[in-house]
């Protein structure tokens, strides 16, 4: 079996983002994220509830296994029972996600998605992040609109408001990013492989916490490859979104 390619360490890191939550729901957006959640079911996490969006739960190989309709799903996130991973067209260093406008929001040079579910998601239940191209323009010293709340302004909410406020992790394309540091800046956690902290720290708009440290972000074993490979996307699309170097 060949080495395993950036998009399936990207896949495997995202899978990782769920271990130990238990039976909660995972809500994926997008390709790599979709295909780590899935893997994390048919690995470590066999009691994560995956939804096609809509009105079912699907087991694996997208075997409908119950019926979760769309305004059931505002119950689970007011409960905490949820784990998000989003995308973010920008991220400052304590974790404020904008998916909304670029430049001033009276007048901005880009309309994007508005705010969506972000706000409530980021104050209700966990919220990681998936970034397919790391760079200075994702992740900037301020973004230009909050639409995920991050931990400097869940600090000032008020008390019991942000108690399900949590951001877990930033995968991206170089690397995996937390906000375990003292003041809940974000940090390196590790490197994918073949990639350098000075490839992640330049393609960064802020300072990064870098610990003594810094892991290589773990590879897929045999048996995880091959249900990358084989089972959850034989077509290859992972690659297309993430092309190895």
């Amino acid at each position: 079996m060949t080495e395993a390619s950036r998009a399936e360490v990207c896949v495997l890191a995202c899978a990782e983002a769920w271990r130990g939550d238990g039976a909660i729901l995972a809500s994926p957006m997008g390709l790599i994220p979709s295909l780590g959640a899935r893997l994390a079911q048919l690995t470590f996490a066999p009691d994560l509830l995956l939804s096609d969006g809509e009105a079912y739960l699907l087991g694996p190989d997208q075997v409908v296994e119950g019926w979760l309709p769309y305004r059931s799903v505002f119950t689970m996130v007011a409960a905490g029972r949820r784990h998000v991973m989003m995308g973010a067209s920008q991220l400052d260093r304590c974790g404020n996600q904008n998916i909304s406008c670029i430049g001033d929001w009276a007048r901005p040079r880009a309309q994007l998605l508005g705010v969506r579910g972000a706000p409530g998601n980021t104050i209700n239940h966990p919220v990681s992040y998936w970034v397919p191209r790391h760079s200075p323009r994702v992740f900037v010293p301020a973004v230009d609109m909050v639409s995920g709340v991050g931990y400097d302004r869940a600090a000032r909410l008020a008390p019991g408001q942000a108690r399900f406020h949590e951001l877990r992790v930033v995968v991206t394309n170089l690397a995996v990013l937390d906000f375990q540091a003292p003041d809940h800046a974000m940090r390196l956690r590790s490197v994918h492989p073949g990639v350098t902290v000075a490839e992640v720290t330049e393609a960064t708009g802020f300072p990064l916490v870098i610990p003594d440290q810094i892991a290589v972000t773990r590879r897929p074993d045999a048996a995880e490859l091959a249900l990358i490979r084989d089972r959850l996307d034989p077509a290859g699309q992972r690659d297309r979104e993430v092309p190895s170097p």
